[in-house]
């Protein structure tokens, strides 16, 4: 799927309605404070990161895929950095940023505990990662199929198992985007169900860095 393609769908309603509600959550989870400065690792076209952007944050987006982070690079402004990288090997020195974040982009890599110690690394902060979830009915409708192809699904449980050996402390799993489809009942429902049932499409996972 070309740039432009992945990007549009944010602009459909139903793109729109799961990419807010992912958003909403991840902010609420990292609580960045105001001109904080933050990463984006896995950023893709950088929906995600200009969305923090207009929050206020000093944003970082990075990603090994060219073509993606052209088209980032030609949808945003000087609020926003792109930096062609590895997640396995970020090239920042350590405690860089105030605070970290990747949204449902380690579980396309190949060794997700690589990329998890980078991000912990990197960050003096709080991080956010973002994880698709297997107890979730999204799985159920998406595995194997089209961009779903070759992702890691988890459960929170196997989310926490990726922390061990860390140096991470208050680590907490919450969970949105419930019922996949974006319809009407799904919108109500969920401002209803609350993010700490772990079975939404998105298991988003938040702590702190031990300094």
């Amino acid at each position: 799927m070309k740039a432009a393609q992945y990007d549009a769908w944010y602009d459909s309603p139903r793109g729109r309605w799961i990419g807010e509600s992912e958003f909403q959550l991840a902010r609420k989870q990292l609580a960045p404070h105001a001109g904080a400065s933050i990463l984006d690792v896995g950023c893709g076209t950088g929906w995600f990161t200009r969305r923090f952007a207009s929050t206020g944050g000093t944003m970082t987006g990075l990603d090994l895929n060219r073509d993606s982070l052209v088209y980032a690079r030609g949808h945003s402004g000087n609020e926003c950095a792109w930096v062609q990288g590895d997640a396995h090997h970020l090239p920042f020195p350590d405690k860089s940023f105030d605070y970290v974040l990747s949204i449902a982009a380690l579980c396309f890599t190949h060794d997700e505990r690589i990329p998890l110690a980078e991000m912990i690394r990197v960050t003096r902060g709080r991080f956010v990662a973002g994880w698709l979830n297997r107890s979730s009915l999204l799985y159920s409708s998406k595995v194997g199929r089209g961009a779903y192809r070759g992702v890691h699904w988890h459960t929170a449980t196997e989310v926490r198992a990726l922390f061990e050996g860390l140096a991470v402390e208050h680590l907490s799993i919450h969970s949105a985007v419930f019922l996949p489809d974006g319809g009407h009942v799904a919108r109500f429902l969920e401002k209803l169900i609350p993010n700490c049932l772990n079975f939404g499409a998105l298991l988003i996972s938040s702590g702190d860095v031990v300094s």
